[in-house]
């Protein structure tokens, strides 16, 4: 992509490198090989052998000298510099030829191989590299003898081997061994490899030409490189020098400007490039077809989702040209966001301990093409997305979720790429030689055997393949009504017959099939970005002070932009927007205002959402999830076409230069050191090349070209292009030089800032949203986090956590290092307390005698034990795999608030630390760990239930107390007490309570937050009466009390008469703890002005003004709006809002009981009574048929209804359990204050009432029912443990 390359360059190529063997220093063993292997092998000094294939005793001294890595040197370049592209030889020799120098003899094959590669500077920007690796004859005698000598040694070596008592080989060992050698005598186990004999063989040594280029025109520079080559092979000599050709090209060809094609001369033919206009996608050179070949479609589209997601993804391959091929692509198909992370589509072998980086990468790492992927031990596998190029198989990590429409996509793209008769899955006779496009109709494909095409639907041939997804592919392709038979697999014959392509039709169909699958990738972008404008907070302070508080903004309604979104979509959609390219994107568009200003890509995807805005007629905001295709693979074809037939530009032609006579002469066979005289500097008179401004060809676009190269001016946008981009991404491409240990420990260094500083963002971001959310719940602020969003949060926590745990390593065992250190700790620990003690249940005191004590010491928190917590953890058995497990227990404790002091613990194990981890590692650098482990501890201020809510369907132990009053003891009470336990997601059914010890211990599936108990007892025995203070539940695994206050008597003839009640419930938080951090308001409480008024006078119960009642019925009134008003899955229990403590119920309670005329001694009267008396009287006028309004028999109807039917209940609620009961039932038909204004009118009211009563006055009975009626618009569903027993 042509992110980013150097303004200033307007030459075709930068550079001309030639690479390969220096005969002065001789054969030099290649070091940083060495040392990588002597790091892997270090690796493992502590008795656990590595399995690192190139451990085995330092591959460079073990494998035949043939075998071996030789230091390669960069030989020539030319020019010697170029102000805008400073030589970076170290990374030039190394990304030449990652692996050095490689010998062969005349019996191997030598074809040329083909690579290319990229340098990532500092500032982000980029500059490709395109590399001919050949071999050429040894002509040194020196370096023959040598490799002789060597191989005497090697010989020796090996007699001596094979002459020791022989030893199985170590299953590590990556050569093939032929079974038949074993017993062959030991001269044939010698010729094992090839052997090198100085008389009899040739020796050839690799070589290396280069084109280093500011824009990637893959194709073109392979054709110069290969023409080069064949001049030197050819036994024809080239029609004019070579340095004629190299000057050519790195002098006198230009970059094509934007929108136009140019031609130039290569030494045996015309070589084409051609480049986009600035509102088509970015340049894209690499066969995308070749990427479908090797991998697949469906693992295409899961590798792009991990790139996406911004998760660690390791290439591997024997071929350098498929890891860049690929990683190029994967990277292409993202427009319009840019990968921001560590970017090296080929490590260099010496550069491996980079596979240690604990952030986000996309590295290709070089497979020798012997050893499978068992014996790749990779540092951490927790977060890594490992693709195995060669086979054709692709490694993901656990839960990732699913691209957007993903079936419809898929079949989208499978239609393109059947067009150009190519299988949607991987075809595994791809390989560089034979990936030509074999364009054809379908009706040919019944004679393409080779294809695995059978005739018939061109979707069948890979049906064969029992591919869920294209199972799933076909139902979806039967629903939708397009048949497959007769797909319109068209022959692509579009272009115009008087325009003839100047490419050969092989390339133009590689031109064609990366546009379309290119165009398809894009518009779904667009679809799903369509709106996103409306979404971007702009700043409200200048860019000065915006640059410098980047970190703590936040710079996207994310909260509103999901609400907008399909379901479905919300998995990926969520943790998209956490990612460093998404928030990117986003401040580009923030520092973008006008058009001059935007950067080439977002340019291009503005105007497409435009022309998406324009043509959908559909409201903008509303999001559909109906599949939209894409719409403009034409227009974009017709654009390449039209530059591959009509050549806008042509350079000039190669020509003699100014050398002596007899310069420019060399060996056929042999690529010559070129004359540097004539190659170092330029042509003075050439007039793109004088020119001060832009040369004349960019003048028109010199605007529009400027933006395109992501190159920024002003120093404010440089500097914040270095700051803000990089937030938490220190290192975009490890230093490609001589690793010293210094260069090494600096590397780390920037790891552990980065590591820390993403640590304090992350906590940051996650209490922010937290806080947020319970200061709506509070009364202040909006509403922002979804349960979406939370659980995307708390996932990319587990994983920086993974990343920090695998930082510095020395061994690694099982995917998840989190889980393998609580492992070890658990195992050491063990050992230590080998005493049978901690093992049962922790912390509940079995004493008779606690029932004395004071209610809140009823339960006693559970001992903190983080052993303890990881046994809940491994007994859970639906979590099967240790990343699981890990991110299971990080839920665990943070729902504990123990997170920071659970990892504390862990690592105050410095033994176990140092046995583990590196010198260097994260966690053994103590300032860095104790500020990370404080960052952690923030989250104690805030409740989270992300344990809870995640593993819904776990068994879970409950331990429940009755507590009974102390003033009155139930010490004589004889009845058999039950109660029944309701949470959010379950409730356990009638439990019995043994009456001796009040207290029962059960397991069930998890319930969720508790929300309610039923109680009560069977009324046997001579004393049935009880007067109960309250019920505590503890949940056995997080440790969660709830407590459900009660403070009345069960049994007939005391109190209501009640035999049951319904208790709400809520959660106790420990304040006992001082490590703990401040507590938070208990959830779902609004702290109003009923706690001032009620704290008045604790014992007699308040008398209450009608003002204060009129709060209160509004305050729960309000709360119960709220709730409606908030995301479904972030709703607390309604249960509580309406029978909690000053919910709806007992706000009405107030208002029936103002002005309620005091009994007559002895005698208590309650509200049930006056309803009751109600009743009667509306049923004796519905009776006597006196005329009246339809409207009031219809409520007289209802009210009476329902009043029977509560009093019919077979259950034994007293007369304030009905009431309740009849309040929850009016809210949920939306009955209240129709009941309301039929009470005020009526008779009995005034009987019973006192003058002064809120019920008879007028004004405020009518504001009254004006509250009660915003409950209309909701639509209220009770907990059945409200409206047991009731039939409507």
């Amino acid at each position: 992509m042509s992110t980013g390359f150097s303004s200033s360059s307007c030459r075709f190529a930068d550079y001309f490198v030639t690479c390969g063997l220096d005969t002065e220093s001789g054969l030099e063993p290649d070091e940083l090989s060495a040392l990588c292997q002597y790091i892997q092998a270090t690796r493992f000094s502590d008795g656990a052998r590595g399995k690192l294939a190139s451990a085995d005793e330092g591959e460079n001294f073990e494998q035949s000298p043939l075998r071996r890595t030789f230091k390669s040197k960069v030989l020539a370049h030319y020019p010697d510099n170029v102000e805008w592209n400073p030589f970076d030889q170290d990374a030039v020799g190394m990304l030449c030829m990652p692996k050095g120098l490689s010998f062969r003899t005349q019996t191997d094959t030598r074809d040329p191989q083909f690579h290319s590669f990229i340098i990532t500077r500092e500032d982000g920007s980029r500059t490709y590299g395109f590399a001919l690796t050949f071999f050429e004859e040894v002509t040194s005698k020196q370096i023959c003898s040598a490799m002789q000598t060597l191989y005497h040694m090697h010989n020796a070596e090996q007699y001596d081997i094979l002459h020791t008592p022989p030893t199985p080989r170590s299953p590590e060992d990556p050569r093939p061994t032929p079974h038949h050698l074993h017993a062959a005598p030991s001269l044939s186990r010698l010729q094992r490899f090839n052997s090198y004999d100085i008389s009899r063989d040739t020796l050839f040594v690799s070589k290396c030409i280069c084109l280093i280029t500011p824009m990637a025109f893959a194709k073109a520079c392979r054709k110069v490189l290969e023409q080069l080559h064949q001049a030197v092979t050819s036994p024809q000599p080239p029609p004019l020098p070579l340095e004629s050709y190299v000057y050519n090209v790195l002098y006198e060809v230009p970059l094509p400007p934007a929108g136009r094609s140019l031609k130039f001369s290569g030494v045996y033919g015309p070589v084409l490039c051609q480049r986009p206009s600035t509102s088509e996608l970015p340049l894209f050179d690499f066969p995308m077809q070749e990427v479908f070949e090797l991998l697949g479609l469906e693992n295409v589209l899961q590798l792009f989702t991990c790139a996406l997601l911004e998760i660690q993804i390791l290439l591997y391959s024997q071929h350098y040209q498929r890891l860049m091929t690929v990683a190029e692509s994967i990277t292409a198909l993202m427009f319009p966001f840019q990968w921001q992370h560590v970017y090296v589509p080929i490590l260099p072998a010496s550069l491996l301990h980079f596979l240690d980086a604990p952030v986000p990468y996309l590295m290709g790492l070089h497979s020798n093409g012997q050893d499978d992927r068992t014996k790749l031990e990779l540092p951490q596998e927790a977060n890594l997305c490992f693709v195995d190029i060669d086979n054709h198989f692709i490694e993901l990590p656990e839960d990732l979720p699913q691209f957007p429409n993903k079936l419809e996509f898929i079949q989208e793209i499978s239609e393109v790429l059947l067009a150009f008769g190519m299988s949607p899955e991987a075809n595994p006779q791809c390989s560089e030689g034979q990936s030509k496009l074999r364009g054809f109709r379908s009706g040919d494909t019944a004679s393409d055997k080779r294809n695995g095409n059978l005739a018939g639907s061109p979707l069948n041939s890979y049906l064969l393949r029992e591919n869920q997804t294209i199972a799933r592919l076909q139902a979806l392709v039967k629903r939708t009504g397009v048949s497959l038979e007769k797909l319109d697999v068209k022959e692509d014959t579009s272009t115009n017959k008087d325009l003839k392509v100047q490419c050969d039709e092989d390339e133009m169909k590689k031109h064609r099939l990366n546009i379309r699958v290119r165009e398809v990738f894009a518009n779904r972008f667009t679809q799903m970005f369509s709106d996103y404008e409306v979404f971007v907070i702009q700043p409200s302070q200048d860019k000065e002070s915006w640059f410098s508080n980047r970190d703590q903004m936040q710079n996207f309604d994310k909260a509103s932009f999901l609400s907008d979104q399909p379901e479905p979509y919300l998995p990926f959609l969520s943790r998209f927007l956490e990612t460093q390219m998404f928030a990117s994107f986003i401040d580009c568009k923030i520092l973008c205002h006008d058009d001059e200003d935007k950067e080439h890509t977002l340019r291009v995807f503005d105007s497409r959402v435009d022309k998406i805005r324009m043509l959908n007629v559909r409201t903008p905001t509303l999001r559909t999830s109906m599949y939209q295709k894409c719409t403009n693979i034409e227009e974009s074809e017709k654009a390449i076409e039209m530059r591959l037939c009509k050549i806008d530009h042509t350079a000039l032609h190669p020509h003699l230069l100014d050398m002596k006579i007899g310069q420019g002469r060399y060996e056929p066979g042999f690529f010559p050191r070129l004359q540097s005289d004539v190659l170092s500097t330029g042509p003075t008179s050439n007039k793109w090349a004088k020119r001060s401004a832009p040369a004349q060809w960019r003048r028109r676009d010199r605007q529009k070209q400027h933006t395109e190269h992501l190159y920024l001016d002003n120093d404010q946008r440089e500097k914040y292009i270095q700051e803000a981009r990089n937030l938490g991404t220190t290192l975009r491409q490890p230093k490609l030089s001589n690793l010293s240990p210094s260069v090494i420990a600096q590397t780390n260094w920037k790891f552990v800032e980065g590591l820390l500083k993403e640590c304090r963002n992350k906590t940051k971001r996650m209490l922010v949203e937290k806080m947020g959310r319970e200061a709506v719940e509070l009364g202040h602020g909006e509403v922002s986090i979804t349960g979406v969003e939370e659980n995307t949060l708390i996932a990319s926590l587990c994983d920086l956590l993974e990343r920090i745990w695998s930082h510095g390593l020395q061994v690694k065992q099982g995917k998840s290092a989190l889980w393998s250190h609580l492992l070890h700790y658990q195992e050491s620990k063990e050992k230590r307390d080998a005493t049978p003690a901690g093992l049962g249940p922790p912390g509940i005191i079995h004493d008779t005698e606690r029932r004395k004590s004071d209610a809140s010491c009823a339960l006693p928190p559970l001992k903190v034990s983080l052993i303890q917590d990881m046994r809940h953890i491994q007994n859970i058995s639906e979590i099967k795999t240790d990343v699981g497990k890990a991110r299971a227990w990080v839920r665990l404790s943070m729902e504990k608030k123990l997170l920071s002091r659970h990892l504390k613990q862990l690592l105050s194990d410095h033994e176990l630390t140092k046995k583990l981890y590196k010198r260097y590692a994260f966690l053994r650098c103590d300032d860095e760990k104790e500020q990370f482990l404080y960052h952690l501890l923030s989250f104690n201020a805030v409740d989270y239930f992300c344990f809870t809510n995640v593993f819904t369907t776990i068994m879970i132990p409950y331990h429940v107390v009755i507590i009974p009053s102390k003033k009155l003891g139930g010490s004589m009470f004889t009845a058999n007490p039950w109660v029944c336990v309701s949470g959010e997601l379950a409730e356990t059914g009638v439990l019995q309570v043994p009456k001796h010890t009040l207290e029962i211990t059960f397991e069930c599936q998890n319930l969720g937050k508790l929300t309610t108990i039923q109680m009560g007892h069977d009324n046997s025995g001579l004393y049935a009466k009880w007067l109960v203070e309250c019920v505590m539940v503890r949940n056995g695994i997080t440790g969660h009390t709830y407590k459900f206050p009660c403070g009345r008597w069960l049994g007939k003839g005391v109190d209501d008469g009640s035999l049951e009640r319904i208790l709400v419930g809520e959660l106790v938080t420990n304040t006992e703890n001082e490590e703990r951090m401040c507590r938070t308001p208990p959830m779902q409480q609004s702290p109003g002005m009923m706690r001032r008024f009620v704290t008045i006078s604790p014992n007699s119960k308040p008398k209450l003004n009608t003002g204060q009642i009129q709060e209160g019925v509004g305050e729960a009134i309000n709360g119960i709006v709220k709730h409606f008003h908030k995301p479904e899955k972030e709703r607390g229990s309604l249960t509580l809002l309406l029978c909690g403590e000053y919910g709806l119920v007992w706000a009405l309670e107030q208002v029936f009981q103002h002005g309620f005329k005091s009994p007559r001694l002895f005698k208590n009267v309650f509200i049930w009574d006056f309803l009751e008396k109600s009743q009667v009287y509306f049923e004796s006028v519905e009776q006597s048929q006196m005329t009246q309004d339809e409207n009031w028999l219809m409520r007289v109807r209802h009210f009476c209804h329902f009043m029977r039917a509560i009093n019919s209940t077979p259950r034994n609620i007293g007369k304030d359990g009905k009431f309740q009961m009849l309040v929850c039932l009016g809210a949920r038909d939306h009955l209240l204050h129709h009941w309301i204004a039929l009470l005020a009118e009526c008779p009995i009211t005034a009987q019973m009432y006192e003058d002064m009563a809120l019920l008879k006055d007028h004004s405020l009975v009518n504001s009254l029912i004006r509250v009660l009626q915003t409950l209309q618009e909701f639509n209220i569903t009770l907990e059945a443990s409200l409206v047991k027993g009731i039939g409507i």
